[in-house]
């Protein structure tokens, strides 16, 4: 077994001389956790502001789901989706398993719970006469609400990138819906997991400093942006 230092320098050179098959993979985790956040962020943020501002039937049993599912580990998500987009599965037409789209998916379900707990929070601890005035003074719905989602902006902000850090390391659904294919879908998690297996700390290590950096970078964001939003 190669020395640590040894094994780091070679990271370090496989990370800093542009090796095209390490930046492809690093492409292909940053487009498909971009895609899922993008597409998830909508729903769940609305979703989020519907449970902070009205109250109705089963609204805490939707809350009290919503905290259970942050909880479930990403290989049982990825266990659900591969049973229902496998050939014998009800979306197995669809011809989706081992795609990109697939992991998007699976990612998405591991960002939804995330974004509307965050988003919540974020949005009850707005002051509601916000709501109420832009109401009184006329204010489409939809012109009021982006005025709650700008006084919570930095909580928002918050939840979007605890959600991008969080699904931009899973490996566990990532593995079972992409299937971990060069050139397609072995993204920086499934490489990591492969080049271990094999014996191959050199590209682990690469990728595992990107995302030592990524989470570092996103902390930094978050610290930010939290600081932005309490009382000076």
């Amino acid at each position: 077994m190669e020395s640590l230092t040894t094994t780091t320098l070679a990271a370090l050179e496989l990370l800093f001389s542009g090796n095209p098959e390490l930046w492809e993979i690093i492409a292909i985790s940053f487009r498909v956790s971009g895609v899922a956040i993008l597409v998830a962020s909508p729903p769940a943020l609305l979703i989020a502001f519907i449970l902070a501002y009205y109250h109705f039937p089963g609204r805490r049993l939707l809350i009290s789901i919503n905290s259970t599912l942050l909880s479930v580990p990403a290989v049982v998500v990825g266990l659900t989706l591969f049973i229902l987009l496998s050939r014998q599965g009800p979306l197995g037409e669809w011809k989706l398993l081992f795609t990109q789209t697939a992991m998007v998916l699976g990612q998405i379900a591991l960002a939804f719970p995330i974004l509307v707990a965050m988003g919540h929070s974020a949005l009850q601890a707005c002051d509601r006469r916000a709501w109420e005035t832009a109401r009184t003074l006329g204010a489409t719905p939809l012109r009021a609400l982006i005025t709650i989602m700008r006084e919570a902006r930095f909580g928002l902000m918050a939840a979007l990138l605890a959600a991008f850090g969080r699904i931009i390391a899973e490996v566990g659904a990532s593995m079972m819906l992409g299937g971990n294919i060069l050139h397609y879908t072995r993204n920086i998690p499934t490489a990591i997991a492969l080049e271990s297996s094999k014996g191959e700390f050199a590209q682990g290590i690469a990728l595992g400093l990107v995302l030592l950096i990524l989470a570092f970078t996103l902390n930094a964001f978050l610290q930010h942006f939290q600081g932005k939003g309490q009382p000076a």
